[in-house]
């Protein structure tokens, strides 16, 4: 008997059209004797879609094709089953979808940031990746530094600051700014895929680099660069229980900041998108380094995922400083572009097994939870006084 496997991608993200990318790649990735997949696009207005069609990723070529002709559905938990139903029934065919396993592919605030998983927790349905509170300090990058940080793992000289403070506290930005030294990186938060990121020489261009961040998210992350840089990325594949490493990348580029165009759009040579996404960048797989500098970064990797309580299948990008070989985690990826699965080929992996991989990590998690106490059987209610009182507890 198949498994019912829901595909949730989209989402109200500046990564949407990534998302869609990384979604077809997976579902198509899904052995079909195993397997029956059902799309779960939601547009940027949070409106849930699904039909076979959606698979065919050249259906997003035109959005309003798909918001006139695909039904909009939503997710319904039965006692014992979380059901795909259609808004709007059909007087002569009613239809709904039993699922079994859902695998979010999105990427980007409001999706990867936990916003995904608090909704399929909500709907009791077992789902791969990151649970709530692992995707959310993943797409974080400030809470991320001071885990990693407390962990004792290497990053780069850093400082942040909520965007709307800049002009109160520019002395204090500006000494910052000038202990860690030029240049530096200026990130928003909770964004990825570069979206916001710029580089500051000086500090006029640190002030334009911190707004322009301030449109993307209130907390901005500044950053020392490390330079000159070769950018080393390994992806974990397990949960806390097991995990382990991918083969290395290096990722190919003369520029100070890889940038959404460098990444999605033709790996900076203007061409037209590559619907392989991440998988079309450039890159070096494995990357040419020694066996021990390899190890060291696998093992980084390994630690970097159980410290920030990830699961499913990431994505660690290290900075590796040329000249001295010294490696700073740069950080996590939590639903890497993709899903990362040009990492695993020629390791034994392939990415239907990697997608097996996913849908077990899922039901094996759910089986662990569901033997786990999550309330306290109490009577507190006995003991509280209505009327006058208001709120208060009797003794």
């Amino acid at each position: 008997m198949k498994i019912t496997v829901g595909v949730i991608f989209g989402g109200e993200s500046v990564e949407h059209e990534v998302s869609i990318i990384s979604a077809s790649q997976a579902m198509h990735a899904l052995d079909p004797e195993k397997y029956d997949v059902v799309p779960l696009y939601v547009s940027k207005k949070r409106v849930i879609y699904s039909s076979k069609e959606l698979m065919d990723v050249n259906m997003f070529t035109n959005l309003q094709n798909v918001f006139d002709n695909v039904p909009e559905v939503y997710l319904s938990y039965d006692g014992n089953k979380t059901y795909v139903r259609p808004i709007k029934q059909s007087l002569f065919k009613k239809w709904e979808i039993a699922l079994d396993v859902v695998i979010p592919v999105v990427h980007g605030t409001n999706c990867e940031d936990g916003t995904i998983q608090g909704y399929l927790e909500m709907m009791h349905i077992p789902y791969s990746g990151c649970d709530v509170v692992a995707a959310g300090v993943g797409q974080d990058k400030i809470v991320m530094k001071y885990i990693l940080e407390g962990s004792g793992l290497p990053i780069t000289p850093w400082f942040w600051l909520y965007g709307h403070e800049l002009e109160e506290k520019k002395e204090e930005v500006k000494a910052k700014a000038a202990k860690i030294g030029y240049p530096l990186i200026v990130k928003p938060a909770c964004c990825g895929s570069s979206v916001g990121i710029s580089v500051a020489h000086n500090e006029e261009e640190l002030f334009l680099c911190i707004q322009e961040a301030t449109k993307f998210d209130r907390k901005v992350d500044v950053e020392k660069i490390v330079k000159p840089m070769t950018e080393i990325n390994c992806s974990v594949l397990g949960d806390c229980y097991h995990c382990e490493p991918s083969n290395l990348e290096q990722v190919m580029t003369e520029e100070e900041l890889l940038t959404f165009h460098d990444k999605y759009e033709g790996n900076g040579k203007g061409s037209k998108t590559d619907s392989r996404g991440m998988a079309s960048a450039s890159r070096i797989v494995p990357a040419p380094l020694s066996a021990e500098l390899t190890q060291k970064i696998k093992d980084l990797s390994v630690k970097t995922f159980k410290a920030l309580g990830s699961s499913g299948v990431c994505r660690i990008d290290f900075l590796l400083e040329k000249g001295t070989d010294n490696v700073y985690v740069n950080e996590i990826n939590t639903i890497p572009g993709s899903l990362a699965f040009y990492l695993w080929e020629n390791t034994g992996v392939s990415f239907s097994e990697l997608m097996d991989r996913l849908v077990k990590q899922a039901i094996d998690r759910q089986r662990r939870r569901e033997k786990m106490t999550y309330s306290y059987e109490t009577n507190i209610l006995s003991g509280y006084a209505q009327g006058a009182t208001k709120g208060k507890l009797k003794g």
